[in-house]
């Protein structure tokens, strides 16, 4: 009896693992098709020469990779991707926590303030680059300017600040990030937010018990238990601003390619303007890994700090 009751519970133990693959196996066949595939097949596609329509191709190794090392154009482009990133990470974050902090806290209309900050992300980010293309905008009419931007500066005694913003190299990328940061901060706000309330409430009643100021608070309570959530936002804006390139295309277009230009328009004009696809996948694949090795480092710095 003993044994028939241990072939019972070996059969449902087999059925159990069964039906359990069985959920995971649609999962599994989606990422396949969708994702290990096409890595597998761009990275092929990288050891080609191919212009993207003849069938043939052909195989050149390394000598894709090899040429990106040296191209300075596919560097410059990582370094404007990478100020972007920069600016997103400081102001962006930066502004995004003290909003939250702000929001955690009894505020009045807080619940207000909750929803219009996080209108700018669900923007499209078409339409979001063609007002602020607007608002920089440095053209006349009648002797004014058209653009709010300068339109303001004129009309505030300040017209010696009216700029050509998006046609000047010098301030074009710059403009850009701030663009990209205003549009960006809302998604940290609502992770910051989401933290901060996650924050044992009696931490802070003790620590204000031991005599903690605001600044004692938050250096000793908030920031510490706020890690992982920092970690998450750090790494996302990272992976985010440097894969920026609707908003960008949407506010220059074909203007100032070179001085605006990121790695996925880099990527794009080599399919689109020079036909060589095999280089865009070299690209790609190159972008991927960098972007992989900059989140593997700043998932172990931020382990660290957990750890301190």
């Amino acid at each position: 009896m003993v044994g028939g009751n241990e072939v019972i519970k070996k059969k449902i133990f087999n059925r159990d693992i069964i039906t359990n693959y069985f959920f995971i196996i649609p999962a599994v066949v989606i990422f396949s098709i969708f994702y290990i595939y096409p890595f597998f097949y761009t990275f092929k596609l990288s050891l080609n020469e191919w212009n993207g329509i003849d069938l043939h191709q052909q195989f050149v190794g390394l000598d894709n990779f090899i040429e990106l090392m040296r191209d300075k154009d596919w560097w410059a482009s990582m370094w404007h991707a990478w100020y972007i990133t920069m600016i997103a990470l400081t102001f962006q974050n930066l502004f995004a926590f003290i909003l939250a902090f702000a929001c955690d806290r009894d505020l009045k209309m807080k619940n207000f303030y909750r929803v219009v900050f996080f209108i700018p992300p669900i923007l499209s980010e078409v339409v979001v680059g063609l007002i602020w293309t607007w608002i920089l905008y440095a053209g006349k009419q009648g002797g004014e300017y058209i653009g709010l931007l300068n339109y303001t500066l004129s009309k505030i005694g300040f017209s010696h600040l009216a700029h050509n913003w998006l046609s000047d190299p010098k301030t074009a990328l710059t403009c850009i990030a701030i663009v990209h940061s205003w549009k960006g901060f809302g998604w940290g706000f609502i992770m910051f937010l989401a933290g901060l309330q996650t924050i044992d409430r009696q931490l802070y009643e003790a620590a204000r018990v031991d005599g903690a100021n605001m600044w004692g608070i938050l250096k000793n309570v908030t920031l510490p238990m706020m890690i992982p959530v920092i970690a998450v936002v750090v790494i996302l804006t990272i992976l985010g601003s440097m894969q920026a390139f609707v908003l960008i295309m949407s506010m220059m277009g074909n203007e100032l390619a070179g001085a605006t230009s990121v790695p996925v328009t880099q990527i794009l004009n080599s399919m689109m303007a020079t036909k060589r696809f095999g280089y865009a996948c070299a690209q790609g694949i190159t972008f991927g890994v960098i972007l992989i090795f900059i989140s593997v480092i700043f998932k172990k710095v931020s382990d660290r700090f957990k750890e301190v």
